[in-house]
């Protein structure tokens, strides 16, 4: 199948109408699994990854069991697919359990867009309907799903990307186009002074439950990176063996290290003396200038220590990006084009200032995932959505190149454990 064109018709603009950019959003997540064939979409290659059909048929069933099944008359596509493809609604019923995703053959892809075709129908007669049944909660609850399916096109990718790497013919999932390794000068600092800041939501659009409520926080002044850390420091890191001084790393940390065997990010081979990584364009030459991509919060911390730095805090994170415009290398923009959906050399025009906010990596910060101030889950199956995962996990900031333009926020914060890796996740330094 041909790749997919992603920066055409995503159309996920809150000034649209909900109808345009539901429908939009569903269109996109079939783009994106065009270049796949139906074996692809059926393996789980790890328990934290799913199968592309699972991705395909959950994303489904959020909207016909929390929009559609709430309105008269409506009758369900399969009575048996709640229990398959509910994640993790403990509310809504019994789950297929998720590391055994990948033992179902049956409903097969074809079955899968089926659903999602009856599924779309009878959405857009709802959303048309001027008849009164379509609620503000029903179209507060499409806004969630929209947003959810959008993480889910996160997913597909980076999930899809584990499933290809184990394959030794190192298959393409979208071609990119071919480039020198480059370099980049050595980073500057931007300087941040103390006081009372404001972080959080602050309410004008849409926004999950975790992002609020806006609070105040006090900070110290901090220097922050002007750029991301890049392969070739990280290399750096490698090269002085990073990987065997346990001086360096959490005491988890260190414990994953040697039980896993790792000596370098996610996806990086090293072969006749060099580095190759594998990408969703295939294996290719390590770029020295890109942002360092599929390390954990332990490789990330032990990195910062090993640089005489630290990571950032979430609050940290979001001051310095209040001036910086939401755009950079997305999978919806023209720039994953020509880079195959992997992170690009940034160009550095301003060393004082921070770079690279937004796109091509998410940024691990040194924020526990916890609960703002005074927040409250909201009620029902929804409230199971953020709030019962405020455990054990750090906070990442910023979007990567699988992340949707449309999708990210200064204030939103994905989060993940400390030791996972298949994530577009890289680091910023502090001090």
């Amino acid at each position: 199948m041909s790749s997919p064109d992603t920066h055409r018709s995503i159309g996920a603009g809150m000034n649209e109408p909900l109808i345009d950019r539901y429908l939009a959003v569903r269109r996109f997540t079939e783009l994106l699994c065009e270049p796949l064939s139906a074996e692809d979409c059926s393996i789980q290659s790890m328990p934290d990854v799913s199968p592309t059909r699972w991705h395909l048929a959950h994303t489904t069933w959020f909207f016909e069991r929390l929009v559609l099944a709430e309105t008269p008359g409506y009758q369900v596509f399969d009575p048996q697919y709640g229990y398959l493809f509910n994640s993790y609604y403990n509310t809504l019923g019994a789950q297929f359990p998720r590391p055994q995703r990948g033992l179902l053959s049956r409903p097969g892809l074809a079955e899968v867009l089926d659903y999602r075709r009856y599924v779309d129908e009878r959405m857009e007669r709802l959303l048309l309907d001027e008849g009164g049944r379509f609620s503000a909660q029903l179209a507060g609850i499409t806004e969630i799903g929209i947003h959810h399916e959008q993480q889910h096109q996160e997913l597909i990718l980076t999930d899809i990307k584990h499933v290809l790497s184990h394959n030794p013919l190192a298959p393409v999932y979208r071609p990119g186009k071919s480039r020198q390794p480059s370099s980049l000068p050595s980073p500057g600092w931007s300087d941040f002074g103390e006081g009372l800041r404001w972080i959080g939501h602050d309410g004008g659009g849409f926004a999950y439950d975790n992002e609020s409520p806006r609070h105040r926080v006090y900070l110290e002044p901090f220097a922050l990176s002007s750029r991301l850390v890049t392969s070739g420091d990280y290399l750096e890191f490698i090269t002085d063996r990073g990987y065997a001084r346990p001086e360096l790393w959490l005491s988890d940390g260190w414990r994953t290290v040697c039980e896993r065997g790792w000596n370098a990010p996610l996806y990086w081979v090293e072969q006749d003396g060099g580095w190759l990584q594998f990408t969703l364009s295939g294996l290719r030459e390590i770029d020295p200038a890109e942002p360092v991509c599929h390390v954990s919060y332990f490789e990330a911390d032990a990195f910062a220590r090993w640089a005489g730095a630290r990571l950032l805090t979430e609050a940290e994170w979001e001051v310095a990006a209040e001036d910086q415009p939401i755009e950079g290398n997305f999978v919806d923009t023209p720039l994953a084009d020509s880079t195959g959906i992997h992170p690009s050399p940034g160009n550095e025009t301003d060393p004082g200032k921070p770079s690279l906010m937004f796109g091509d990596v998410w940024e691990w910060t040194a924020s526990p995932y916890v609960a703002y101030p005074g927040y409250k889950p909201p009620p029902g199956a929804v409230g199971e959505y953020n709030g019962k995962f405020m455990c054990n996990q750090f906070v990442l900031r910023g979007g990567s190149c699988a992340t949707t333009s449309s999708h990210i926020r200064r204030t939103y914060r994905n989060f993940f454990p400390a030791d996972a890796r298949w994530q577009f996740s890289g680091l910023r330094l502090a001090r």
